[in-house]
C-alpha cells in the first residue's frame, strides 16, 4: 500500500489559516513509524500539536494518560488493533472522537468501525485535504458539545436560581381588597414588620405607615394603575414592631421599604372602577441599604479616623465661601497645618498611638474654631482649617496663636507624654489665591516656609514664596538632569585610627558640581531627593562609584580600606535591594567584608520588621553595620540589641562641643555613648573633629577611629588615592598638644592645600 504523504505545502500557504480548536488534544495511531511521523507532519502544518502512540498498546496507554478530543486510529495493528482500542473506548465510556485512518475499506471493516463508536473513516492513501477535514468536523463537533454542555448547565443554574428566587422570596407580599384592607400577606411580615399575618388580615394598610410618608402611601399603596403606569421602586416607611441597634427606647420604630403596586382587574380588557377588585403589591426591606447610604455618604465626605470632613467636603465649602465672599466683598482665610514631631511618634510608638494622637490633636483643634469655621484632615498629619468672613489678618492670627498654644500642651496618652507643635500656612482670599485650588495651594507654600524656617509658628503666603516654591521644583528638575549627565562625582573622607595613625577606612560622600550654581551643598539638595524618593538613584549612584573607585586604588597598590557609604530608608525598604547591592559589589570586583553600611537611627525606626531582618541577610553576606549621627534620632536604646550593628557613630554636633575649658555638654554626651558602646561590644567612631582638644579627648575617652578635617576634607577620588599611598597622619595622632594649637596647623601641608 503506498504511503500517504502530507502535501507539499510550504508554512507560507497556511500564513494566516487559524485551527478550529488551538488547544485540541489530538492522538496519532499507526504501528509504521515512517507513516505515523508522515502524519504528525501533516497534522503539526496546520497548527495543531498532537501526541503519537505508535501501536495500539502505546494508544491504550495514551488514552489511560491522558484526555484527548480527537484520535486518528489505525485499525490493522498487531497485538493490540484498531478494534481493540475502540472497544476500550466504548467500555470506558471516554469522551473523544475516534477517526478510523485505514486501508480495509471493505464494507464490513467500516460497519464495524462505526458500530463501534468511530466518528468517521478515512481510506488509505488519503488525501491531506479530506484528513484534515474529517479532522476538523470531529473539533467543530467538540466545540458544539462543549458549547451545549455549557448552555445547558446555565440552563439549570438559571432554573435552580428562579426556583429559589421564589420559594424563598425576601419580599413581603401583599393583596388588598378595593377599600384598601389586607386580604393577603405572606410569611415574611413577621420576620420584616413583627406582625403575624393574622393580626393584619382585613386591616387598612395606613395603619402600618410612618405618619411622615402617609400622603405618599395614599397615592402608591393601593395602586390602580398597571403596565408601565404601575407604581414601581417607591420608598417610604411603615411601621415595625423590632427595635433596631441603636434606637432609644421610646422611640418609634420603622423600618425604610421599598414597594411595587398594580391594579388587578376582574377583567383585564376593561379596566375600571365596577371591574377593580383590588391591588397586588411587593415590600422589600432596605433598611440596610438606607444606612449603608449614609455610612457611605459619611465615608464619602469625612476622614474616618477623626470624623472631620475630608479634602472633598472642605473644597466644596470653600467653593461656596469664595463664591460669598465675592459677592459680599468679605475676606476669607484658608490655613494649611502640618503636625511638627509626629512621625517621631508614630515610628517610636507605633500607628495605633499615631492614631489616637491625631484623633486628640483633632478635638483640640476644634475647641479653637468659631462656629462656621470648617475643620478638615487633608490626610496624615495635615490638617486644613476654612475661616469665612475674617475682617483682618488679626482675626486669622488670633486663631492661629491660639490653635499653636492648645497644641504646645502635652498629650498624654496611655502614661506617655506626647508633645507635638504645628507649622501653619496661611492664604488670604482674594491675595493669597481666588480659587478653591489655589488657596489650598499657596497656603501649603506657606506651611513649607514656616517648617524650613524652625517649625511650629505661622506663615502668611507671599508671592516671594511662590517664586521659592518655584525655585525647589526647579531644583528637583535639574537633580533629576543631573543623575543622568554625571554632574553627581562621589568624594571621600579619610577615617583615621587613633592608635596608630593609619587610615583605616573612607566615607563616601555625594558632591552635585552645577554647571551654574556651581557646588550646591548636601544639605540643600539630599533633603529634596529624599523628599522626592530619587534618593534611592542617588544612593545606588554613590555605591556603585564608589565600589569602583575602591577597587581601582587596590589595583594601585594604595591599601585596602574599609568603604562607608550611607544607606536611605527608601533604598534599605526596596524591593530586590539585597540581591542589586550585591550584584554591584561583584561587578566592581569587592567582597562584601570591605563595606560598611551606615544608617541613621530614624532610618532603622522606619519599618523594624522589614529592616531588621535584611540587615541580617547583609551581616551574613559579611557587611558592617553603623548607625550614623548617632545620639540624634529618636530610638530606644532597648532596640540597638535587636538590630544587627558593629558600631556606633558619634555625630559632629557632640564633637563641636568638647571645648578646652571642660565644660558640660556634647562631652558628657560622648562619655555616655563610649559607656554604652562598650557594654554592647559595639566600635565607636567620632565625625566632625577639628582640632586636637576633640582629638585627644576622644582618645582619652576610648574613642578608636576618627574622622574630620583635622586630618582631610573629603577629597575626589584620585587624590584620595594618593593619600592613601602616602598614609601621612601618624604624625597627627601621635604627637602631643600644644596649647592654644590652630586647627589648621594640626594639618599637613598637602590637606591645607586643598582645604
Amino acid at each position: 500500500m503506498p504511503e500517504p504523504t502530507p502535501p507539499q505545502q510550504s508554512a507560507a500557504a497556511l500564513e494566516g489559516r487559524r485551527p478550529v480548536m488551538p488547544d485540541a488534544r489530538i492522538l496519532l495511531v499507526d504501528d509504521k513509524p515512517e507513516l505515523l511521523e508522515s502524519l504528525y507532519q501533516l497534522v503539526q502544518l496546520y497548527g495543531y500539536q498532537p501526541d503519537k502512540a505508535l501501536g495500539g498498546q502505546a494508544a491504550l496507554d495514551a488514552l489511560a494518560e491522558h484526555t484527548y478530543d480527537v484520535v486518528l486510529l489505525d485499525l490493522i495493528m498487531p497485538a493490540v488493533s484498531g478494534h481493540d482500542v475502540l472497544d476500550h473506548v466504548a467500555r470506558e465510556h471516554l469522551d473523544c472522537k475516534v477517526i478510523v485512518v485505514s486501508g480495509d475499506a471493505s464494507f464490513s471493516g467500516v460497519k464495524h468501525a462505526l458500530h463501534c463508536g468511530a466518528f468517521d473513516f478515512v481510506k488509505k492513501p488519503y488525501e491531506a485535504a479530506q484528513l484534515i477535514s474529517t479532522m476538523e468536523k470531529a473539533l467543530r463537533q467538540c466545540v458544539l458539545e462543549g458549547e451545549n454542555l455549557n448552555m445547558e448547565a446555565q440552563i439549570k443554574a438559571s432554573e435552580e436560581l428562579h426556583r429559589f428566587i421564589v420559594n424563598a422570596s425576601p419580599d413581603l407580599v401583599y393583596m388588598l381588597d378595593r377599600h384598601g384592607c389586607f386580604t393577603f400577606l405572606n410569611d415574611r411580615v413577621r420576620s420584616m414588620l413583627g406582625y403575624s399575618k393574622e393580626e393584619l388580615i382585613s386591616r387598612h394598610y395606613s395603619e402600618l405607615v410612618d405618619e411622615e410618608h402617609m400622603e405618599l402611601a395614599k397615592n402608591i399603596f393601593n395602586e390602580r394603575r398597571v403596565g408601565n403606569r404601575a407604581a414601581r421602586n417607591v420608598e417610604l416607611r411603615l411601621k415595625s414592631r423590632h427595635r433596631r441597634h441603636g434606637a432609644r427606647f421610646l422611640e418609634p420604630q420603622s423600618v425604610w421599604v421599598e414597594l411595587a403596586a398594580q391594579g388587578v382587574y376582574s377583567d383585564p380588557n376593561e379596566r375600571n372602577r365596577q371591574t377593580f377588585l383590588g391591588t397586588y403589591g411587593t415590600i422589600r426591606d432596605i433598611s440596610e441599604r438606607k444606612e449603608a447610604q449614609e455610612v457611605i455618604n459619611f465615608q464619602a465626605y469625612h476622614d474616618l479616623l477623626t470624623h472631620l470632613p475630608n479634602r472633598a467636603l472642605l473644597k466644596d465649602r470653600l467653593e461656596l465661601a469664595i463664591t460669598q465672599g465675592r459677592r459680599n466683598k468679605r475676606k476669607l482665610a484658608v490655613m494649611f497645618l502640618d503636625l511638627d514631631r509626629f512621625k517621631v511618634v508614630n515610628d517610636t510608638l507605633g500607628h495605633s498611638m499615631g492614631d489616637r494622637l491625631l484623633k486628640a490633636v483633632a478635638n483640640r483643634l476644634q475647641s479653637c474654631l468659631r462656629r462656621g469655621d470648617t475643620l478638615s484632615r487633608f490626610g496624615g498629619d495635615e490638617f486644613t482649617l476654612l475661616l469665612p468672613e475674617v475682617r483682618t489678618r488679626d482675626d486669622v492670627v488670633v486663631i492661629a496663636s491660639k490653635i499653636l498654644d492648645r497644641l504646645g500642651s502635652p498629650f498624654v496618652i496611655d502614661g506617655h507624654e506626647l508633645f507635638v507643635g504645628a507649622s501653619i500656612g496661611i492664604a488670604m482670599y482674594p491675595e493669597g489665591g481666588d480659587s478653591a485650588d489655589s488657596l489650598i495651594q499657596n497656603a501649603d507654600i506657606a506651611m513649607y516656609h514656616i517648617k524650613s524656617r524652625g517649625k511650629n509658628g505661622y506663615q502668611f503666603f507671599s508671592e516671594e514664596m511662590n517664586h521659592r516654591f518655584s525655585t525647589r521644583l526647579s531644583m528637583e528638575r535639574e537633580l533629576r538632569a543631573a543623575l543622568n549627565q554625571g554632574e553627581l562625582t562621589v568624594h571621600y573622607q579619610p577615617q583615621v585610627d587613633l592608635e596608630s595613625g593609619r587610615i583605616t577606612g573612607v566615607e563616601a560622600l555625594v558632591r552635585w558640581a552645577h554647571p551654574e550654581r556651581g557646588l550646591v551643598p548636601p544639605s540643600e539638595f539630599l533633603p529634596l531627593a529624599e523628599e522626592t524618593g530619587l534618593i534611592i538613584q542617588l544612593d545606588e549612584y554613590v555605591q556603585r562609584r564608589a565600589f569602583e573607585n575602591v577597587a581601582a586604588w587596590d589595583r594601585a597598590g594604595a591599601g585596602q580600606v574599609k568603604l562607608s557609604v550611607n544607606l536611605s530608608a527608601a533604598q534599605l525598604e526596596k524591593e530586590g535591594f539585597i540581591d542589586q547591592f550585591v550584584a554591584s559589589l561583584r561587578d566592581a570586583g569587592l567582597a562584601p567584608e570591605r563595606v560598611k553600611l551606615e544608617i541613621t537611627e530614624n532610618t532603622l525606626m522606619q519599618d523594624v520588621e522589614v529592616i531588621i531582618p535584611k540587615l541580617k541577610q547583609l551581616r551574613r553576606l559579611g557587611a558592617s553595620i553603623a548607625i550614623d549621627d548617632f545620639g540624634t534620632g529618636y530610638s530606644s536604646l532597648s532596640y540597638l540589641r535587636q538590630f544587627p550593628i558593629n558600631t556606633l557613630k558619634i555625630d559632629r554636633s557632640f564633637v563641636c562641643d568638647i571645648r578646652s575649658d571642660e565644660s558640660e555638654g556634647g562631652a558628657s554626651i560622648i562619655n555616655a555613648i563610649v559607656a554604652m558602646a562598650r557594654g554592647l561590644k559595639l566600635g565607636l567612631i567620632a565625625e566632625g573633629v577639628e582640632n586636637r582638644t576633640q582629638l585627644n579627648y576622644l582618645r582619652q575617652q576610648g574613642c578608636t577611629e576618627v574622622q574630620g578635617y583635622i586630618f582631610s576634607e573629603p577629597l575626589p577620588a584620585d587624590e584620595m588615592c594618593d593619600l592613601l599611598c602616602r598614609d601621612p597622619f601618624q604624625e597627627i595622632v601621635m604627637k602631643e598638644p600644644a596649647p592654644h594649637e590652630s586647627a589648621a596647623s594640626n594639618l599637613p601641608p598637602t590637606v591645607q592645600n586643598a582645604g
